[in-house]
């Protein structure tokens, strides 16, 4: 079980960096979203920062499991407020931020298991 764990961890962690990298850059991609959900460009950084300490977390909570489940938990929070921010926003393009908020359910659910 832990070897699953630790796949879905890994696997979700280069997500959430790719993501981050989006962000701090400023690139296309991270602006033309921020501009459709009504995110400020000036604080795409703190998107940028939050995805880090999630994928930070995650990875050391391999470690140590509290922190893993509490990393998994707080990435999980934040791809449902992305999700809703999308779909309030009229959105169509909310489906990426589904697919990694339900992996991030599964690198916790996985991570309790095998705790």
């Amino acid at each position: 079980m832990f070897i699953a764990t630790a796949v879905v961890s890994v696997l979700l962690a280069v997500l959430l960096i790719a993501s981050s990298y989006g962000k701090f850059t400023r690139g296309e991609m991270g602006l033309k979203v921020s501009r459709t959900v009504g995110w400020p460009e000036n604080l795409l950084w703190v998107l940028g920062l939050l995805e880090v300490a999630g994928a930070a977390g995650l990875v050391i909570g391999l470690s140590w499991w509290p922190l893993g489940v509490a990393a998994g938990i707080g990435v999980v929070l934040y791809f449902a407020g992305a999700v809703i921010a999308h779909i309030r926003s009229g959105d169509p393009e909310w489906q990426p931020a589904v697919v990694i908020g339900l992996i991030a359910v599964v690198a916790v659910v996985l991570r309790v298991l095998s705790a």
